[in-house]
């Protein structure tokens, strides 16, 4: 890959993952819930069902789910279907008494608990794949050694995703991290959170 071609890769990376997504709203949830730091057990977790998605559409099988529509549709309305239940999940989660001294401890969420969600968040989205099968050729030259080419791609991709979700995301979830100091704010923050859940699930099983 030619530095010219990576740096335009690195651009498009950039604006990808400032689009929010599933994974930006599961990282702000996971940062105000269980800290900023412990937030990356979640945004690692996401990674590896983004180097499952860039693996597929390598292997060719990316053309096969975007051309069977019933193989797309069973895993795109599962995907649907676990984001609503996570949203909803949060939407009636109960406020957690905080005094002064709980009121510094966050969620006690392990961390392969989040990376877990992290992958099954991002892996459930068949429409990644579709966008894969469309970015990741647009950087890859058939004619030049391909594993090389896949391995730069993915490590430039995952080093994007990670910055942003960590630095952008999950750091402007600090900011309103505040508000889960009262039983009222965490109200407002599980509804915020729980709705946008299910609002990308619904538009994730509407859109075709």
């Amino acid at each position: 890959m030619t530095f010219t071609l990576w740096l335009a890769l690195v651009g498009a990376g950039i604006l990808i993952s400032l689009t929010p997504g599933a994974g930006a709203i599961n990282t702000m949830s996971n940062a105000i819930e269980s800290g900023w730091r412990r937030s990356l057990w979640g945004i690692l977790g996401q990674q590896v069902a983004l180097l499952a998605h860039i693996m597929i559409v390598a292997a060719g099988v990316g053309v096969l789910v975007a051309g069977s529509p019933i193989l797309f549709e069973v895993i795109r309305y599962t995907g649907a279907a676990y984001l609503i239940y996570l949203g909803v999940r949060q939407f009636l989660a109960r406020p957690v008494e905080q005094d002064a001294t709980t009121a510094a401890v966050l969620s006690l969420e392990s961390g392969w608990s989040m990376f877990r969600r992290g992958v099954l968040v991002n892996l459930t989205n068949p429409k990644a794949i579709v966008f894969f099968l469309a970015f990741v050729p647009q950087f890859i030259r058939p004619d030049r050694p391909l594993v090389e080419q896949y391995t730069v791609l993915t490590l430039t991709v995952f080093a994007i995703d990670i910055a942003v979700m960590w630095f952008v995301f999950a750091a402007a979830a600090r900011a309103i991290a505040r508000l889960t100091r009262s039983a009222r704010g965490q109200r407002v923050l599980s509804r915020t959170f729980g709705s946008m859940f299910v609002g990308v699930g619904v538009l994730l099983a509407a859109v075709h």
